[in-house]
């Protein structure tokens, strides 16, 4: 289970102004549930997910994994898989190795990471573009191998911002069913950020507002 702890997290939009972003924030998301976060921009959603991810520090609170404290774990030990709203695909890979990446990462062999990742760019729909240079994808493409990328390694936990935002209505609604399938037959836990209540309606079994730096319960 992930535990989000009594979390604080302030900035400094200008010098001398402090701004807090995150109050006494405190969620629990159990194995192969996963829970959406909504709210305004600008709101800390993606700071949020980046918290849990490893990759922000917080001023007060704790991050615990199946009762462990994690909060100060380097992110690429947390055995978590965070898909960013612009993709951060590896512009010097061709898309084959952008999937493999996490598994070779792992241990794995180069060889049997690759074959992974073409079996995954097959479900995806994508398997004719495993050699193919990310930059010559759309921006639909390139959220696909990234997509794919975050599930490949099935982590622990899945970090989820705007992950269907640039795919078209049909797409949207395929990987909306895998997402919810696999998430909840792998027991990952997932964090959902995103501004569409329909799509979170549609994957998550919890919904929460994030406003004024605290949670809502939506449903």
């Amino acid at each position: 289970m992930l535990e989000l702890q009594s979390i604080f997290k302030s900035w400094q939009p200008r010098q001398g102004e402090t701004r807090v972003l995150l109050r006494d924030l405190s969620l629990s998301v159990h194995p192969g549930e996963t829970v959406a976060i909504l709210g305004p921009s600008g709101s800390g959603k993606s700071t949020l997910l980046k918290i849990v991810a490893g990759l922000e520090p917080l001023d007060a609170g704790r991050v615990r994994f199946n009762g462990q404290d994690i909060t100060t774990l380097a992110p690429e030990r947390r055995g978590f898989a965070l898909m960013f709203q612009d993709f951060a695909l590896f512009p010097h890979l061709n898309v084959q190795d952008n999937v493999a990446f996490g598994l070779v990462e792992q241990g794995q062999r180069k060889s049997a990471a690759r074959e992974q990742a073409r079996a995954m760019l097959q479900r995806f729909g994508m398997a004719a573009f495993a050699r193919s240079k990310v930059w010559q994808l759309s921006g639909g493409e390139q959220q696909r191998v990234a997509l794919a990328r975050a599930l490949i390694t099935q982590p622990r936990v899945l970090l989820l911002d705007e992950p269907f935002s640039a795919l078209d209505a049909e797409l949207r609604l395929q990987l909306r069913d895998e997402f919810r399938q696999r998430i909840a037959s792998a027991g990952m836990a997932a964090l959902l950020v995103t501004h569409d209540e329909a799509e979170a309606r549609a994957m998550a079994s919890r919904g929460v507002r994030l406003c004024d730096g605290a949670l809502q319960t939506l449903w």
